[in-house]
């Protein structure tokens, strides 16, 4: 018997990694699938070491299906990150389903032939790293443009840079120096661990055991 796995991605704290759980619940639900658990975290989709996706893979058992939202929420990796990453979904055996990635319904879907079974499968693979190769292009292109529009405000005198959230930093060091569990803060601030990590490290506080 597999497992559904859903996982859920936004690229900052100030996004709602869980915006999109009411449109993946409903895409399970018209498909009767059980979603067995939840996988949600503030980390950028560019980058290849990502804690919540990678506790997936982790507790994911042979067939299991992750299932996302879009493409892009799984993976703007590097061409070879994304190699990595697609390495270590085939070693454990799991199937992508995406949203907008229609050819993956059917991973979701009653078994079939295995010769539709296997063309389905060819297809779906190529169209995911087409889509995946699309999602790395979008954030290059998106990276591109905010260099060159903070060189531009820069050189005419109008760039402040990105305004820090005080009151919530000061929280997260107060608790911080309160010992409290990473898991905890992230919980009660609703920031990332790389963000604790970083005003951990300006502070000097080692991480306490979770």
């Amino acid at each position: 018997m597999c497992f559904i796995r859903a996982y859920l991605r936004a690229s900052t704290d100030e996004q709602d990694a869980s915006r999109a759980r009411a449109q993946v619940e409903a895409f399970a639900a018209e498909r009767s699938m059980q979603i067995a658990a939840w996988y949600v975290e503030n980390e950028s989709g560019a980058k290849l070491a990502r804690p919540e996706l990678f506790r997936l893979l982790a507790d994911a058992h042979d067939g299991d299906i992750l299932l996302v939202e879009q493409v892009d929420r799984l993976s703007r990796l590097t061409a070879a990150d994304w190699e990595k990453l697609k390495a270590e979904l085939t070693a454990r055996r799991i199937r992508v389903v995406a949203l907008d990635l229609p050819t993956s319904w059917t991973v979701a879907a009653k078994a079939t032939d295995e010769f539709t079974a296997r063309m389905f499968e060819a297809i779906n693979s190529m169209l995911l790293d087409m889509l995946a190769a699309v999602a790395r292009k979008d954030y290059d292109d998106r990276r591109r443009r905010q260099h060159q529009g903070i060189a531009k405000a820069k050189a005419e005198g109008r760039f402040k840079g990105r305004p820090v959230d005080t009151e919530k930093n000061d929280q997260i060091l107060a608790l911080l120096a309160a010992k409290t569990s990473w898991t905890r803060i992230q919980d009660a601030t609703g920031c990332s661990r790389s963000t604790i990590a970083r005003i951990a490290h300006r502070a000097l506080v080692s991480p306490p055991t979770d």
